[in-house]
């Protein structure tokens, strides 16, 4: 339903990366919250399908319907608008269902992910480029005291 974006050159702090999770972690509420409506209309329209197939046919109440695929329609708009904010920033949208966003962080010359799970008070582990979540170390002080060097 909704693909990876381009990877951002855009790298973060720790602390920048902080001070961004109470706008992310709106955006990513909206886009799960639409996702999930997306999935419930999708849930329902398989289910009237499949009621119409062992039916040999039904009558349908088409206006409900309509307005409740037009409401899928702008659901799935909401939530794209709010994973290219997201990406906007140069934030990584790594699972849409956990919540899980990955900042691109440079330490010692070399990009690692500060990795955040919705739910975690902040941001609390990181990992390498080529790892993923079950690879999180946590944050050590060479990414606590990283500043800016561009």
């Amino acid at each position: 339903m909704f693909s990876d974006p381009p990877m951002s050159s855009r790298t973060f702090t720790l602390d920048e990366a902080q001070s961004l999770l109470p706008v992310l972690e709106s955006l990513l509420r909206g886009a799960i919250q639409c996702k999930k409506g997306i999935e419930e209309f999708e849930d329902e329209q398989q289910a009237l399908q499949q009621r119409i197939f062992v039916n040999g046919g039904t009558f349908v109440d088409v206006a409900p319907f309509a307005r409740r695929k037009a409401g899928r329609v702008k659901a799935e708009q909401r939530a794209k608008d709010a994973l290219a904010e997201i990406d906007s920033i140069g934030v990584q949208v790594k699972d849409l269902d956990i919540g899980l966003l990955d900042f691109p962080c440079e330490i010692e010359g070399r990009v690692v992910l500060l990795c955040w799970k919705l739910g975690e008070h902040a941001i609390t582990h990181w990992h390498g480029t080529d790892e993923g979540f079950s690879a999180r170390k946590p944050i050590d002080e060479r990414i606590a005291r990283s500043k800016r060097t561009n």
